[in-house]
């Protein structure tokens, strides 16, 4: 389970690594559903989408033996 201080823990390790992206309401979704929808523009990221965040927390996260043998990814 994650909790807030993982959250908390993530947003430090990654924060030299990415671009810190404007939200911005959305006043007819909120209306259409009754709850307050916000986006965030990830795409404004320097990959174009939020998995930068993920994987740059992931490898940062590898020992120095799992980085040595190197990292592979794969995106749809």
């Amino acid at each position: 389970m994650i909790d807030l201080q993982m959250i908390r823990d993530a947003k430090s390790r990654i924060g030299g690594h990415i671009i810190s992206t404007p939200t911005e309401p959305s006043s007819s979704l909120s209306e259409l559903f009754q709850v307050p929808i916000v986006f965030k523009h990830e795409h404004r990221q320097k990959t174009g989408s939020f998995k930068l965040r993920g994987s740059t927390n992931a490898i940062l996260q590898l020992s120095d033996a799992e980085k040595a043998t190197g990292v592979i990814a794969v995106s749809t």
